[in-house]
């Protein structure tokens, strides 16, 4: 696959999920940039504001293996990976997979679970793989975590640990639609009943498995020059020196970042990355990786605005 072939893909793809969305389309391009940089998304929003079906009819344009977990406050680990059972009748253990062994997982309402159970999909998250009983099963080499969860102020949510939120690519904020989108979304669905399912809208695969190894192979070819490479580095040990930041980000989150500007360049039809594709990703990366210092919270500053002018100060190769 070339890396024009990309740009028509991503096209095709967003088409498919018009079809039901209304906005979102710079939800919607970063999902397609994890997607093709093999990484996972956490959606955060007030409830109603139709996380779980964006994330719905983003699965249902890929030929992939689709799993959910409802995450509830009674949510196990074997809940999610699986358990071995004790069969009677011929006296073994027999292995009973979770909703992990497929290719894309919507993790619904994700913190609404003990961090006991969102620990269960660490080694999933990082490794692609789940230990059972002591024995390693390797999971789908596609395999990708969407998931959605409510703002913490809220009631009846946990906070997700820190080992957690550094597993995401991204932390993407689903905000309220503004008037006009509003109109429209009620003019769609205010006469229907019931919740409306991708399947209405006629949201049909536009990739599968073997596409998006190319796809995938395509976006590892991207170059990513020493300049960039260092601008990434400066950036991300930049939060890590800040007074208004109690901790930074991570190598992880440096090498993650380097990935999905990869793939924005493909997705732009280019096959270098520029300094504006870290710029404009360096937000989504690092806001869930990066803590306040008690200070900051005081003075009432936000980690958003903070990154910002993080990105600001960081001279960018010309």
């Amino acid at each position: 696959m070339k890396i024009g072939d990309i740009q028509e893909l991503a096209d095709k793809i967003r088409g498919q999920i018009g079809k039901a969305i209304v906005g979102q389309d710079e939800i919607v391009d970063h999902m397609l940039i994890a997607l093709f940089s093999s990484g996972h998304v956490l959606l955060e929003g007030p409830p109603g504001t139709a996380k779980t079906f964006l994330a719905q009819c983003f699965t249902a344009t890929l030929g992939l293996e689709y799993g959910r977990i409802q995450f509830t406050p009674d949510l196990m680990p074997g809940d999610i990976i699986g358990s071995n059972l004790f069969n009677f009748q011929t006296s073994t253990f027999t292995l009973t997979r979770g909703p992990v062994f497929c290719d894309v997982l919507l993790a619904d309402e994700i913190n609404r679970t003990p961090p006991k159970t969102q620990a269960a999909l660490l080694e999933a998250m990082q490794e692609r793989s789940v230990t059972i009983d002591g024995e390693r099963h390797v999971l789908s080499p596609h395999f990708m975590v969407v998931a959605t969860q409510n703002p913490i102020e809220q009631q009846g949510v946990y906070p997700l640990p820190e080992a957690q939120l550094d597993r995401f690519l991204f932390k993407l904020l689903v905000e309220y639609p503004d008037a006009e989108e509003e109109a429209q979304i009620v003019a769609r669905y205010g006469e229907r009943t019931g919740a409306p399912r991708p399947d209405d809208f006629e949201i049909k695969p536009e990739i599968d498995a073997k596409g998006l190894d190319a796809a995938r192979e395509a976006v590892g070819s991207v170059k990513l020059v020493d300049e960039v490479v260092d601008y990434i580095v400066r950036l991300v040990r930049a939060t890590r020196e800040s007074a208004d930041l109690e901790s930074g980000a991570s190598p992880r989150a440096a090498i993650m970042l380097a990935n999905a500007a990869r793939a924005r360049a493909a997705l732009a039809g280019r096959d270098y990355v520029v300094p504006d594709d870290v710029k404009v990703l360096a937000n989504s990366v690092l806001r869930h990786r990066t803590l306040l210092s008690p200070t900051a919270e005081i003075e009432g500053l936000q980690v958003e605005n903070i990154i910002a002018d993080m990105v600001e100060r960081t001279e960018a190769p010309r």
